[in-house]
């Protein structure tokens, strides 16, 4: 769904950040901001709770293999 800016002001703020940033648009200079808030975001989260969401994204994953050879997967990633 599309997003539509509809106060004077942070059209004002999106065209000065496309103007400091030197985007093509105002629509990239809205999506940096964005991704930049929300990796600060993300970073001000506890340890805790970061550390929650890695330990879930590892269960999720699953245990690794006990045969899995790291040595030759990188050989064979770099053709040797």
């Amino acid at each position: 769904m599309p997003l539509y800016i509809r106060d004077d002001d942070v059209d004002t703020l999106a065209s000065q950040l496309q103007a400091l940033i030197g985007v093509r648009t105002k629509t990239e200079a809205v999506r940096r901001a964005l991704t930049h808030e929300i990796a600060r975001a993300r970073e001000d989260l506890p340890l805790a709770e970061r550390l929650a969401a890695a330990k879930a994204k590892a269960r999720e994953i699953g245990p690794s293999r006990k045969d899995f050879d790291m040595k030759r997967f990188s050989d064979d990633l770099w053709g040797g």
